[in-house]
């Protein structure tokens, strides 16, 4: 028997009147951050963290959410909402009888209510959230390679007139270059081990949306010639010249280069083009500029510079000396275990 919605309103307005002042809700896909304001009756007023528009969430959309889910036979799939609407999801889930599943995309309507759940440790509700610099204080440092190059890139953009490179000293783009291509290297790594991961949770023609994005999985359909004889077979008694299917090997004309005098250019269309190289990285050198960022950072009195601080201290977590850290040799193991 299905329990009529004002019983499920009255308990969610009882949780949302005991959430902590300081409680933030994280929407589900688009992950924006809002605040509960005001518990009224009819509707919940709550506030966008990062705008600081209101908007009013009222008990008939909630009603319908809750009619939705619980017709949902897997759960209630969460790409369905408005992006507007998302809220809805969130604080829905802040009933014991609501689950909200982030890797799967729903929202589910258990049989019974689960009292035990603890609300600190709901993923979509942070009770820090609605402090900056609370956040980045909790976050921990990434032992990856590309945290360390990004953190050199950033203030080797900080110091140069990006708008005006033809005015930038050539040793100064040299350091410039190093680093974007580090980086580049690096996060392109990252990025084939993120997506990896990803392949297994995002569905065909199902888009999965980020703050920053969305992904969608799709199919590369590629195709090669199979052997002479079988193309030739697929042809016969097509009308088809076999004359026409047969084109110019590659390989052959290679082996042909090399026993007679014909110019390359007569076979080839050939062309050159010129690009620049990263030749070598002088780890040390980057090692030395990091300990020097930290050093600088450590008798600075800016909030912002505390907060950066903190990032290279955890950067530096289990090395005993900067001097011995190397991202190249770090990158080397990293991959060997893989």
């Amino acid at each position: 028997m299905a329990i009529p919605f004002g019983a499920t309103w009255g308990t969610l307005i009882e949780r949302c009147e005991k959430l902590p002042e300081e409680a933030t809700l994280i929407t589900p896909l688009a992950s924006k951050r809002f605040q509960i304001t005001d518990v009224r009756e009819q509707r919940l007023i709550i506030e966008d963290v990062d705008s600081g528009d209101s908007q009013p969430l009222q008990r008939e959309q909630f009603e319908a959410l809750a009619e939705h889910t619980r017709e949902a036979i897997d759960g209630y799939e969460l790409s369905r909402l408005p992006t507007q609407a998302e809220p809805y999801a969130a604080v829905l889930a802040l009933h014991p009888r609501y689950v909200l599943d982030e890797r799967e995309n729903t929202l589910t309507e258990l049989d019974e209510a689960d009292e035990s759940a603890v609300l600190d440790d709901a993923p979509h509700l942070s009770m820090t959230a609605s402090a900056d610099d609370q956040q980045d204080s909790e976050r921990k440092e990434p032992e990856i390679d590309v945290y360390s190059d990004m953190l050199l890139l950033i203030d080797a953009l900080e110091r140069e007139d990006m708008s005006a490179l033809d005015s930038v000293e050539t040793p100064v783009l040299v350091n410039l270059y190093t680093l974007l291509s580090d980086v580049q290297r690096n996060a392109n790594d990252l990025r084939q081990d993120v997506s990896d991961v990803l392949l297994e949770r995002v569905g065909h023609d199902r888009p999965v949306h980020g703050q920053y994005g969305s992904v969608q999985r799709t199919t590369r359909r590629n195709r090669s010639l199979k052997d002479d004889e079988a193309v030739l077979e697929a042809f016969d008694g097509t009308g088809i010249d076999r004359e026409q299917l047969v084109g110019v090997d590659r390989s052959n004309v290679e082996e042909a280069l090399d026993v007679v005098s014909v110019p390359e250019s007569a076979v080839y269309d050939v062309s050159e083009s010129e690009y620049v190289r990263k030749a070598e990285v002088d780890d040390e050198r980057k090692e030395t500029r990091l300990q020097g960022l930290k050093d600088r950072l450590a008798v600075s009195d800016d909030p912002e510079a505390d907060v950066l601080r903190q990032e290279i201290e955890r950067l530096e977590h289990e090395i005993e000396e900067l001097t011995e850290f190397s991202p190249a040799s770090s990158f080397d193991e990293q991959a060997e275990r893989g």
